[in-house]
């Protein structure tokens, strides 16, 4: 019987990936395009783990590593992002049902958020993925201070914090002050969060028949305040909500 192809994790913060390889017991290091791959295991299943890098382009390129060189026919995204979405709050989770390019303008030739050649603007994420991955971040949410602690709930004000679901943007700038958010709001006012990558795996992984989604902790509101403690907020929620979430998704909902 075959071996189940590994699994493709790619983390978007260096606290992130630091955690991931402390829960692995077994990983070993590869260097592909300039990039520090880990193989092994976790929660008795075959992972490969990689830091996306920043940007479209980095992060076009660390997917299609992981495709070419290590086999996955899955990947999992997560990381933060900045919320735009009404409703959308610090500490709330975003799970990607598709992606956009924010950026993206090839007119008079395409319409605007269209990639060229494509026929289409967004990417859809896997639904059985991602359905996996919504059950694990509602059973973490639900008890977020036994994940982070008394003291980032008080400090970070994660009360009750929620899921959403819906469209994430992504480009090739950070949006940080509140005219640049209300610009994207107009522009596509569906969108929930914005971040600087996930359109790029999803086009990747579209192009190659590989299963993703992705998960993103709102770590600001992509207005004047973004960057009010964002390292510090990363290190005390993102990423353990990211080691939680992707830790109760392989041990209950992959097979």
């Amino acid at each position: 019987m075959p071996l189940a192809a590994p699994i493709g994790l790619m983390s978007a913060m260096h606290e992130e990936l630091a955690l991931l390889l402390e829960a692995m017991p077994d990983e070993q290091r590869v260097t592909v395009a300039g990039r520090d791959f880990w193989q092994g295991h976790w929660q008795g299943r075959s992972v490969v783990v990689v830091l996306s890098r920043i940007g479209k382009v980095a992060a076009a390129t660390t997917a299609t590593a992981l495709i070419e060189r290590f086999g996955v026919q899955q990947i999992v995204f997560t990381g933060v992002a900045g919320g735009v979405g009404p409703g959308v709050r610090v500490g709330d989770v975003v799970l990607a049902d598709s992606f956009v390019q924010h950026d993206m303008d090839a007119s008079p030739l395409f319409p605007r958020h269209e990639v060229p050649l494509y026929g289409r603007s967004r990417f859809a994420t896997d639904p059985a993925l991602s359905r996996g991955l919504a059950q694990a971040a509602q059973q973490v949410l639900a008890q977020v201070a036994a994940h982070v602690g008394d003291a980032a709930v008080a400090e970070f004000a994660l009360h009750s914090p929620r899921l959403h679901t819906g469209l994430i943007a992504s480009g090739d700038r950070f949006v940080s002050t509140t005219a640049e958010c209300r610009a994207l709001q107009q522009a596509l006012p569906e969108a929930l969060a914005v971040e600087m990558e996930g359109a790029a795996v999803a086009q990747v992984c579209a192009d190659y028949g590989v299963a993703f989604a992705a998960l993103r902790t709102i770590s600001d509101r992509a207005d004047d305040d973004a960057h009010a403690d964002f390292s510090r907020f990363i290190r005390k929620v993102a990423s353990r909500y990211s080691l939680a979430m992707l830790s109760a998704w392989l041990q209950e909902h992959v097979t």
